[in-house]
C-alpha cells in the first residue's frame, strides 16, 4: 500500500471533529496488523510531553496487540522514571546498534514532539533513511516534510494532548488504561507548566478531566515531577538568580545562564535546570525570559514570554530555533560570552515589539 503525506491543520476548537477522517483512517491502516513491529521515536532531550506522549502511546498500542519499542537519542530527566515502561526505552547514545537493530525490524516508525529532523540529534541519518512508513503527531508550527502522515496541530497544548485526540478518534480509545492515562497526563502538566500557560482552549481541561477518570493520582504525578530534585539543584537556583541573572527594565526581559563550571560546581544533572527560565517572569514588569546553558561546543538556548511577543520567532531568527509563541528553544555554536554578548546586541532590535506587548 502506497502511503502520501498529508498534513492537517486543526482549529483552535474541536479537535476530534476536526481531525480529517482520511489521514485518520491511514493511520488506522498503518496500525491495524497484530504482527506489526513499531517504534516511537521522542526528541534528543525528552521533556515531559515527549517520555509522556512516547510511553503514553506505547502503553495503548501493546494493550491493543501490537509489539512496540521507544528509542530516544539520549537520556532524559529522572524524574520522568516512574512512568510505565520507562525501563524499556532502548538509548541511542548507549546502544546504537540496538536501535539499528530495532529501526530494521520495525515496519513502522511514529515519531512524537518534534517538527524538524535536527531535533532527532545522531538519530538523525537513520530517520532519514528508515524507508518504511513514517507517522509524525506534534503540536510544532511549520513541520517539516519528512513523514509519511503527518498530524499537525499547533494550537494544541502539547504533543500528549494530540495523542489522545488521535486514539480516540482512530479507535485504541478502549486500551487506554490508567498507566496510559498518567503518562498522557504527565505530558499535558509539564508542557503546560502545571496549566499555567498554552491552556486558552477549554479542550484541555476537557482532555485532562477525561484522564482523570481512569483514576490517575494527578498528586504524585505532579510529586514526583516537581518535588523531586536534589539539593543542590536547589543551591544551583539560589546561585543562578543571584550570581546569573540580568535584568533590562528598559527592554522588559531578563536573562540567565549557566556556565560549564557552574554546573559542575552545583554537579549539574539532565533535567536539574527545568524551569528556571520562567523564575524571570515573575519580575514585574517582565515578559521576555531567556536561560542558556553552555554545553561542549555549543549554548543551548530556552526562551519564555507573556502576552504577544513570539519567542518562536526571535529563536529562529537568531538561534537556530523554534517553537511556540510563548515557549521556544535554540541553540548557537559559539562560546556563552559571546552568545550573551549577541543576546544583549539584540534587545535594542525587538525593542518596539517588546513595547507592543507591554502596552497589552
Amino acid at each position: 500500500m502506497h502511503y502520501f503525506y498529508i498534513c492537517i491543520r486543526i482549529k483552535k476548537s474541536d479537535v476530534l471533529k476536526e481531525l480529517d477522517k482520511e489521514i485518520i483512517k491511514l493511520f488506522g491502516e498503518l496500525i491495524d496488523n497484530p504482527n506489526q513491529k513499531v517504534v516511537i521515536l521522542p526528541h534528543i532531550n525528552p521533556d515531559g510531553d515527549a517520555v509522556g506522549s512516547a510511553l503514553g502511546l506505547s502503553r495503548v498500542l501493546k494493550n491493543s496487540g501490537l509489539q512496540v519499542e521507544v528509542i530516544s537519542a539520549n537520556d532524559y530527566p529522572s524524574f520522568y522514571n516512574w512512568i510505565e515502561g520507562h525501563e524499556q526505552v532502548t538509548l541511542f547514545s548507549k546502544k546504537p546498534k540496538k536501535v539499528q537493530q530495532l529501526l530494521d525490524e520495525s515496519s513502522l516508525l511514529i515519531c512524537l514532539d518534534f517538527n524538524h529532523l535536527s531535533r532527532t540529534g545522531e538519530l538523525k541519518p537513520l530517520v532519514e533513511n528508515y524507508g518504511k512508513s513514517c507517522v509524525l503527531i506534534d503540536h510544532h508550527p511549520y513541520p517539516e516534510d519528512f513523514a509519511d502522515v503527518l498530524i499537525s496541530h499547533p494550537e494544541c497544548s502539547s504533543t500528549a494532548e494530540l495523542v489522545y485526540h488521535v486514539l480516540k478518534a482512530s479507535g485504541l480509545e478502549q486500551y487506554l488504561d490508567r498507566e496510559a492515562a498518567s503518562a498522557l497526563f504527565c505530558g499535558i502538566m509539564t508542557d503546560t507548566g502545571s496549566f499555567d500557560y498554552n491552556v486558552s482552549d477549554p479542550q484541555t481541561f476537557q482532555t485532562v478531566g477525561e484522564l482523570l477518570k481512569f483514576g490517575i493520582d494527578q498528586d504524585y504525578i505532579h510529586a514526583q515531577v516537581f518535588d523531586n530534585y536534589s539539593a543542590d539543584r536547589m543551591r544551583l537556583l539560589g546561585y543562578c538568580l543571584n550570581e546569573c541573572m540580568e535584568v533590562f527594565p528598559e527592554y522588559h526581559a531578563a536573562v540567565m545562564y549557566l556556565s560549564k563550571e557552574t554546573q559542575k560546581k552545583f554537579n549539574f544533572v539532565p533535567g536539574d535546570s527545568e524551569g528556571f527560565v520562567n523564575y524571570p517572569l515573575s519580575i514585574k514588569g517582565i515578559h521576555f525570559s531567556t536561560l542558556f546553558s553552555e554545553k561542549d561546543g555549543m549554548v543551548k538556548a530556552s526562551f519564555r514570554s507573556k502576552g504577544e511577543f513570539a519567542v518562536n520567532e526571535f529563536a529562529s531568527e537568531n538561534f537556530n530555533g523554534g517553537g511556540h509563541r510563548n515557549a521556544a528553544g535554540g541553540e548557537v555554536f559559539a562560546s556563552l560570552e559571546e552568545t550573551l554578548d549577541k543576546y544583549r546586541r539584540l534587545l535594542p532590535v525587538y525593542q518596539e515589539k517588546l513595547e507592543k506587548t507591554k502596552s497589552k
